[in-house]
């Protein structure tokens, strides 16, 4: 079974920890015999717009084309304009960029898989027809939570992409509820979950991670994981650790636009780092938090349950289902002063307990293995590739 993935993230050499949960999906579809390819599109704004603002300047580092761990990736350019989503949707531009380098490279999958409605989704259901293969979709958050809402036309876009896949799957249930507010359309859960495997309590102690990542030994750390921006609300974060005494100190680790405002708050900020470090700061941490304002099925929130972090997050999303009887540990978003107050309860052993961390524990080890999440996606791929009128494309399977 020959399967391309179109999504506008995915780690690279360069950016290891972008799209680290795709990455986690593939390699598990991997082992149960998919050849896998993935075209991760770049945007590449012309040059009158470059001239306007040096962020329009920089340079993507990211190659062009790259094995990882097995998996063919390509990232040809699309023409881009400022502000796309909102007024000038890319995805036609998307599908002629993708149609162009699978000609080029000789790529002939039998099916489809977008990550993200839009831009990928949109992109995916006209390369699709072009080859006369079916595509299908996951809804991850922001597709669906914020994009769709821009204007008229990033609705129209956001209905196209879904209207056009054979099959739709949500990262969670509350997602799925979202998208039929928009659009009435058959959509299962399936989240992609994790490699259990890969987090384990290891016999290294926290002081000992801590000086191994330069990070102070004495101080009570709330560690923030995720890109840097106003939405994941690190600004409230920064803040609600402010407020505090100087036990408290904050940790972000990503980039992003917030991060030299959150240097200049004399946080620590680590930039982005690999995915296998991220285990690192968790297990180095007294809490994680996660301030979204928006979200789908964090991962980083899982992979924090897997190690029985203690886990500070809002109420947003499908976390209040990832948490289920323990919702209540949730706060509203956009409020450092309940943040503060949370990171307080949680430091005097009011809220977190053992018998807290051991439940959502079991949680995260039974709805999100990714390996059996990945055996599910694949025995869903076939069902769409063989339901009558598609016509029989399999290839020979490991």
């Amino acid at each position: 079974m020959k399967v391309l993935w179109m999504t506008s993230v995915y780690p690279s050499s360069e950016k290891p920890g972008e799209g680290v949960f795709h990455e986690t999906q593939a390699q598990e579809l991997r082992k149960l015999g998919a050849e896998m390819t993935v075209i991760c599109p770049r945007p590449k704004l012309a040059a009158p717009f470059r001239v306007l603002k040096k962020t329009y300047r920089q340079k993507d580092i990211r190659p062009a084309h790259e094995w990882r761990k097995g998996v063919s990736v390509h990232r040809p350019f699309y023409q881009a304009v400022p502000g796309q989503l909102k007024w000038a949707q890319p995805h036609k531009r998307m599908a002629s960029s993708v149609l162009s380098e699978i000609k080029n490279h000789g790529l002939k999958p039998d099916l489809i898989h977008a990550h993200f409605a839009m831009p990928s989704g949109g992109a995916a259901a006209i390369v699709s027809k072009a080859l006369g293969i079916p595509y299908v979709l996951t809804l991850h958050g922001s597709d669906v939570n914020v994009y769709p809402h821009y204007s008229k036309s990033a609705h129209r876009a956001f209905t196209f992409a879904v209207r056009e896949a054979a099959d739709i799957y949500a990262v969670s249930g509350s997602l799925r509820e979202q998208m039929k507010k928009l659009i009435e359309a058959e959509c299962s859960v399936l989240p992609i979950g994790i490699t259990l495997d890969a987090f384990r309590k290891r016999n290294e102690t926290k002081e000992d991670v801590r000086k191994r990542l330069g990070l102070p030994p004495d101080k009570k750390l709330i560690v923030f994981i995720g890109r840097l921006v106003k939405e994941k609300g690190v600004f409230d974060l920064s803040k609600a650790v402010q407020s505090l005494d100087e036990r408290y100190e904050a940790v972000f680790v990503g980039d992003g636009p917030a991060a030299s405002s959150l240097r200049e708050a004399a946080h620590i900020v680590t930039g982005q780092v690999p995915n296998d470090k991220v285990q690192d700061y968790l297990l180095a941490s007294d809490v994680m938090a996660l301030p979204s304002y928006s979200e789908g099925m964090p991962t980083v929130v899982i992979e924090a349950l897997a190690l029985k972090v203690p886990v500070i997050c809002t109420d947003v999303g499908g976390l209040a289902s990832l948490f289920g009887k323990y919702r209540g540990l949730l706060i509203k978003p956009g409020s450092p002063d309940t943040l503060a107050e949370s990171i307080l309860q949680y430091d005097e052993g009011e809220a977190w307990t053992p018998q807290t961390a051991e439940e959502l524990y079991q949680t995260v080890r039974t709805y999100f293995d990714a390996s059996q999440n990945a055996k599910t996606l694949k025995e869903k791929y076939r069902s769409v590739m063989n339901r009558p009128g598609q016509e029989e494309n399999l290839s020979k399977e490991g």
